[in-house]
C-alpha cells in the first residue's frame, strides 16, 4: 500500500520542488507563474533560450512627469483609483537571456482620466525583480491625452549597471500611428479574462 502519510507526503513534494528548482530556465516555458489568486494564473511568454543574444529593451525619452523616490509597491489599485484592472508581468533578462534578480523597477503612468499625479503617488512606485528575475505590477489601464498613445513609463536599473528609461505600449491603439515616441518592439502582449487585462514585457539589461 502506498505510503500516505503526511510525512510522506511532505517528502514528496519536497524532492518535487528540488526537481523543479534544478530544471535549466530555458526548459521551463512557458513559464507557470501563479500570480494573486487562483482563476487570475497566467502562463507567461516563454523566455528567450540562455546563451542566445538578445536585444537591449529600446530605451525611450523618461518625460516631465518622473518623480522620484515614489513608494516600494506592486499594487497602484488604491482606494480611488478607478479604471479597468490591468496585471503586467514578465522577467528581467540579461543579453544573453539569463534572469536578472534585484533588478529596480519603478513604473509611472497616468490615470484613467490621462492625468498624471505631481502631488502625491498616485499610479507610481518602484520594485525590484525577484530571485527568478520575475516582476509584476497590478495597475489600470492608462488614459489618453493630447499627443500621446495609451503607455506605461518604467525606469529600470540592475545592479550597479546602467537606468534604462522606456515605455510599454498597448497593440490595436488608433493613437499608436500618430505617436512619435511609439515605437512597435515595446508592445505590450495582453490577454483578456473576465476579471483582468493580462499584459506581459521581458525586458533585456545591460549588465554592468
Amino acid at each position: 500500500m502506498t505510503n500516505s502519510s503526511p510525512q510522506a507526503f511532505s517528502r514528496r513534494r519536497f524532492l518535487r520542488a528540488v526537481a523543479v528548482a534544478a530544471a535549466p530556465f530555458t526548459f521551463l516555458g512557458p513559464v507557470r507563474s501563479l500570480l494573486g489568486q487562483a482563476q487570475n494564473a497566467i502562463d507567461l511568454e516563454p523566455t528567450p533560450a540562455v546563451g542566445d543574444h538578445l536585444e537591449p529593451t529600446r530605451e525611450e525619452t523618461t518625460g516631465p512627469f518622473f518623480r522620484p523616490n515614489s513608494p516600494l509597491r506592486k499594487n497602484f489599485r488604491e482606494a480611488g483609483v478607478q479604471g479597468v484592472p490591468v496585471r503586467v508581468s514578465g522577467f528581467v533578462l540579461d543579453i544573453r537571456g539569463r534572469p536578472m534578480p534585484g533588478a529596480l523597477l519603478d513604473f509611472w503612468h497616468a490615470n484613467a482620466e490621462g492625468q498624471y499625479d505631481l502631488q502625491g503617488f498616485g499610479c507610481r512606485g518602484h520594485q525590484f525583480s525577484d530571485t527568478g528575475g520575475r516582476y509584476v505590477l497590478e495597475t489600470v489601464l492608462p488614459g489618453l491625452y493630447p499627443g500621446r498613445t495609451r503607455h506605461y513609463h518604467v525606469r529600470l536599473q540592475a545592479a550597479h549597471g546602467p537606468i534604462l528609461s522606456t515605455q510599454l505600449y498597448f497593440p490595436g491603439e488608433a493613437q499608436n500611428a500618430s505617436d512619435s515616441l511609439f515605437r512597435p518592439e515595446l508592445l505590450l502582449k495582453i490577454k483578456q479574462t473576465a476579471t483582468v487585462l493580462l499584459a506581459t514585457f521581458h525586458f533585456v539589461l545591460k549588465a554592468a
